[in-house]
């Protein structure tokens, strides 16, 4: 009779500022992080990385919200934002990618329609292809190629 209803934009499930999680995360439903995680994120809904938030995982989400950082690689099946505060530091595949002035992103980012996305993951039968890459080796070395173009 009654039907519940979700507040827009809240998250289920909450990593508060000051809590620092390590391990591979599956959810049905949205996340928020606002402490440290370090460890996959697999989320059929949707990522936000708070301001105060840090992510060194690979994510899969069907949105995500960057506006804190987050070193890894990205799989979004809907829409990727990168807010003024927001840092992204590895690989993007997504349908949708809004960088706000002022976000920083260093990766490589491929963009696929949301329908050609799910064939041809369905067609390979494998892992999101962002994944089989080195993600730690080349944010390491985004890293250092950054810091030595700021000394020099």
């Amino acid at each position: 009779m009654f039907k519940e209803s979700k507040r827009s934009g809240s998250a289920e499930t909450l990593i508060g500022l000051g809590t620092h999680v390590e391990g591979k995360l599956v959810s049905e439903s949205s996340i928020r992080i606002e402490g440290e995680y370090r460890g996959d994120i697999d989320c059929k809904g949707d990522v936000i990385i708070g301001e105060c938030g840090v992510a060194r995982s690979g994510i899969i989400a069907r949105d995500l919200t960057i506006a804190g950082k987050v070193f890894g690689d990205i799989v979004a099946k809907g829409r990727l934002t990168i807010t003024a505060s927001g840092q992204l530091f590895g690989n993007v595949l997504a349908h949708t990618m809004l960088i706000q002035d002022g976000g920083i992103y260093n990766g490589n980012c491929r963009m696929e329609r949301a329908v050609e996305q799910r064939t041809r993951h369905l067609q390979d039968g494998a892992e999101p292809a962002l994944q089989q890459q080195q993600q730690p080796q080349q944010v390491k070395e985004t890293q250092a190629k950054e810091k030595s173009r700021q000394a020099g």
